[in-house]
């Protein structure tokens, strides 16, 4: 098959999804094009049948913001035309599903039918999508989509109750490879991290204020208090100084380290030991499943889709949204119990393996299979 995929390109959950499964589809033998205005950050390395498009945007005085999304359909019409693209499969609806949905009708106008599928992955529909500015166009560009796919059942019932729908949704999750993230810790690099043996909590995200990312800070406070330990970021956004300024004015500031943006996430996850995710809300968790993947429990809140992944007292925690007492309580009784830590870790690794690659892919190219 011959697919186009339309993502954002960034470190965000949506665009490495579609880069995962770009790659994933192109092992299988399938031409994927992926079509943005920059190459995605997952998308390394040569391979035969991965074909880059960018998206270019001329500007001109007259804009004062460049039409991105008219240049998105555009390109996406010449990609199709000179490449035989046989599907259109765009992640996150805004502004890729009406993008897709112009450029369908362009084609149309040629006698070519191109099959569009879009899949909601959260902030699209639950913050963005919702706003009566964007909601109208959403509403449309996902009702005229061939098939529309969640991530979440979460994510799914969500946009049922918010947006008027009149096309079913499926749900296929997210998804991880599993083989790349169970790996062996570079003992060197755990070392420098905790050179007398202190435990490493982790947090990744985009640093907005939806993750509640001073919530991790006061949890690893609570926590390294009792039991030595280290706190790594991973990540960038707009709360990042905040934050940087709360950990300086904190007690144990030099146990705190900000990694920025990171595209081998494998290798820091293998050295860590708890995963803290206290969101306000996750349409799906995708560094959750990571974690599990690497045998890292997951100290989460019990939000939007995260606990259809971390499974409550099994591979990880789940806690109302800003109850740090509770989150500290559940990581000192999983680090202060070799026993129970060891169980949770070889959990974590079990539940991530019914979400793994080889699992999820093949459902994607059902869809597609009933399109071409």
């Amino acid at each position: 098959m011959n697919i186009g995929i339309v993502c954002y390109p960034t470190f965000g959950g949506s665009g490495v999804l579609a880069t995962e499964l770009g790659k994933a589809l192109a092992n299988k033998g399938h031409n994927i094009h992926f079509i943005t205005y920059q190459q995605p950050v997952r998308l390394s390395g040569f391979h035969a049948n991965i074909f880059y498009h960018e998206v270019r945007v001329p500007t001109y005085p007259l804009f004062d913001y460049p039409p991105y999304e008219t240049a998105l359909s555009s390109t996406m019409v010449d990609v199709i035309l000179n490449n035989d693209v046989q599907l259109l499969h765009v992640h996150y609806a805004i502004p890729h599903a009406s993008a897709a949905y112009m450029a369908k009708q362009i084609l149309a106008k040629q006698g070519i039918k191109i099959p569009v599928i879009t899949t909601l992955h959260g902030t699209d529909i639950t913050l963005v999508g919702r706003d009566k500015t964007y909601s109208p166009v959403v509403t449309f560009s996902m009702n005229e989509s061939d098939a529309v796919t969640a991530v979440s059942k979460n994510l799914r019932d969500e946009t049922f109750k918010n947006f008027k729908m009149e096309k079913d949704i499926e749900v296929i999750y997210n998804f991880v490879d599993v083989k790349r993230f169970n790996k062996k810790p570079i003992d060197a690099f755990k070392k420098v991290i905790s050179p007398n043996g202190e435990r490493i909590l982790l947090h990744a995200s985009n640093f907005r204020k939806v993750k509640r990312v001073d919530d991790v800070v006061n949890v690893f406070l609570k926590v390294t208090e009792q039991i030595p330990s280290k706190l790594l970021f991973v990540g960038d956004g707009p709360e990042r100084p905040g934050i940087e300024m709360m950990c300086r004015e904190s007690f144990a500031h030099n146990d705190i380290r900000f990694l920025g943006k990171q595209a081998e996430m494998e290798d820091i996850l293998a050295v860590s030991d708890l995963f803290i995710l206290p969101s306000e809300y996750e349409s799906f968790g995708l560094a959750a499943l990571e974690a599990m993947a690497a045998q890292v429990p997951v100290i989460s809140t019990n939000v939007g889709g995260l606990p259809e992944i971390n499974v409550n007292d099994y591979c990880g925690f789940l806690s109302d949204v800003g109850d740090v007492e509770d989150m500290s309580k559940n990581a000192l009784t999983l680090l202060s119990n070799e026993e129970k830590f060891a169980e949770f870790k070889k959990n974590a690794l079990a539940q991530a393996l019914k979400f793994d690659i080889n699992t999820i892919v093949p459902q994607y190219e059902e869809l597609y299979k009933k399109f071409i």
